[in-house]
């Protein structure tokens, strides 16, 4: 059985998309929908835009999103037994999987990335990578520190990103090496993402799905939230709402794809850096790229 997987944020490339755009006169249609739809050439910044305007959140986000929904879409070899996203990848994943359109889940990507920078400007706040720690010392200590900091995202064994104030990670990072972690880095991102500061934007999101249509999908979505496979709307909502605050359970994801049978897990997007991830939760799956 084939997993589609999309990713999240960090994926982006100057020149992303370009040569979907090049050799697909249906990749050429989404793109410049997609213009129409932001009301901003995006493609032209994904195409030869510098790497600072494509850390633009507002940027980052709908351009990973359009470069994983169009490469998934074109391509006839696409028949999915079950999706999944990481992050921002779980919006591609839907789309993929037929429960929201091109246009409504570019909106609600767009949407998502204006909240989430709005939350940012609220507080100084941070995400950093812990690498060599069990995920339970890694909970451990962040459930230790008075300020806020908690487990964001479990990408991997041994490889999980906390999130939160950024007192409360850099005192979290010091008590990480302490304890044995191999590294504990600040990430050059733009704030807490996965973490109760991300309220606002939860809350803000959340009103823009209740908006959405959501149709009915051609295969399970594994969601962030709780690793586990859905298919009734109601359930898949919330748990993308949720998803903002909550952390993203990859590794719980990866393994709860394959106790349920797959064999080939098939990136969809820019980089490889989900196909990584995989091979180092099970190093006995496939992987490949779109």
């Amino acid at each position: 059985m084939k997993a589609y997987i999309f990713p999240g944020q960090g994926a982006q490339f100057s020149g992303m998309g370009k040569d979907l755009y090049d050799s697909s006169a249906e990749a050429k249609k989404y793109f410049e929908q997609a213009d129409d739809i932001l009301g901003f050439s995006i493609s032209k910044i994904m195409f030869s835009g510098t790497d600072e305007e494509l850390k633009q959140t507002k940027v980052t986000q709908p351009a990973i999103f359009i470069h994983s929904v169009v490469s998934a879409l074109i391509n006839d070899s696409f028949k999915p037994d079950m999706v999944a996203g990481h992050s921002l990848g779980e919006f591609s994943a839907l789309v993929a999987n037929g429960i929201l359109s091109f246009e409504d889940g570019l909106k609600l990507v767009s949407k998502r990335a204006s909240a989430m920078q709005k939350a940012c400007e609220l507080q100084e706040s941070t995400m950093a990578a812990v690498l060599g720690l069990p995920d339970e010392k890694v909970e451990e200590i962040c459930s230790l520190v008075d300020d806020i900091v908690v487990p964001a995202n479990y990408n991997c064994p041994g490889q999980l990103v906390i999130s939160g104030s950024l007192k409360g990670v850099e005192i979290a990072c010091e008590k990480m090496k302490e304890a044995g972690a191999k590294r504990a880095l600040i990430l050059p991102v733009g704030g807490a993402f996965h973490s109760p500061l991300m309220e606002p934007a939860r809350e803000e999101l959340a009103t823009a799905i209740q908006e959405t249509k959501f149709g009915s999908p051609t295969c399970a979505v594994y969601q962030n939230v709780d690793a586990s496979g859905h298919s009734d709307i109601n359930e898949i909502k919330s748990n993308l709402v949720a998803q903002l605050t909550a952390p993203v359970k990859w590794t719980q994801s990866v393994q709860a794809m394959i106790a349920d049978g797959a064999t080939t897990f098939v990136e969809c997007g820019p980089g490889k850096v989900l196909q990584g991830l995989v091979r180092k939760i099970n190093a006995e799956a496939e992987t490949m790229s779109i």
